[in-house]
């Protein structure tokens, strides 16, 4: 008799285990299923964002062969977000978008460049920066999208079918007034900190060791000269598993 009823109460036990698990399941696959259709929307909103921002793009036939062969109609541009503050260019990536600039480092990390909630987020200028030329060190952050959209191609960087192209190593960050051209003199993966974002320094003596620091963890030795009279631009983005920074340095050379 006992063996009996043990016999059934686990069969029953099973029963119940089988819909469960189905139901675990489900709901997974449901929250799965969310997330793929958000990361889709949120993706084709920011091409969206872009298409429409990349109207104010000049092209210049005549100095096809200048460091100033485009240049960006900011007004126009600035009807989409007046928070925009400049342009970045990076050679064989995808990274070819308006800049932001906000109060905080946070806004811009789940908002698209129309300021609408978005986990693309835009890049920004971090916000201590005063673009005004008197500050050494220009940061600007950018998710790292798996489509390889916002920096999500930064990590190119690191290989050497990027940095040995002579060409990739001349950044663009064009503004209202002009076209600031800067050289690569430092690229690595490094644990999430916040040292290389440093803008402002008590002394040269702080910005040259400062410098010397930022170049002793290049993954490559560029044979760039840096000193304290020189200003740098830097782009930050995540590595993939959100504790390592995909990190570049370069200097200002026009």
């Amino acid at each position: 008799m006992s063996k009996s009823v043990g016999k059934h109460s686990k069969e029953r036990s099973r029963k119940i285990k089988i819909p469960f698990f189905r139901l675990i399941s489900l709901i997974i696959l449901i929250v799965c299923i969310v997330y793929i259709w958000n990361w889709v929307k949120e993706n084709e909103h920011s091409n969206n964002v872009m298409q429409i921002a990349k109207e104010s793009i000049i092209e210049n036939d005549s100095a096809e062969n200048s460091d100033d062969s485009i240049s960006i109609n900011f007004v126009k541009l600035r009807k989409t977000n007046p928070d925009i503050v400049g342009w970045i260019r990076v050679n064989n990536t995808n990274i070819d978008y308006p800049v932001v600039q906000s109060t905080d480092n946070s806004f811009y990390l789940s908002h698209s460049l129309d300021k609408e909630n978005n986990a693309a987020g835009w890049p920004f200028v971090d916000y201590r920066v005063q673009l005004d030329e008197t500050d050494k060190n220009i940061t600007i952050y950018g998710h790292n999208r798996r489509d390889g959209s916002m920096f999500g191609s930064l990590k190119n960087i690191l290989k050497p079918e990027w940095y040995e192209n002579k060409e990739n190593l001349q950044i663009k960050f064009i503004t209202d007034d002009e076209t600031y051209n800067y050289q690569v003199f430092s690229i690595y993966q490094i644990a999430k900190e916040t040292y290389y974002t440093n803008n402002s320094f008590a002394n040269d003596t702080e910005y040259t060791n400062f410098l010397n620091e930022l170049k002793s963890r290049s993954k490559v030795d560029f044979n760039i000269e840096v000193t304290n009279a020189d200003k740098i631009i830097t782009l930050s983005t995540c590595a993939d598993n959100n504790y390592y920074r995909v990190v570049l340095h370069a200097k200002l050379i026009k």
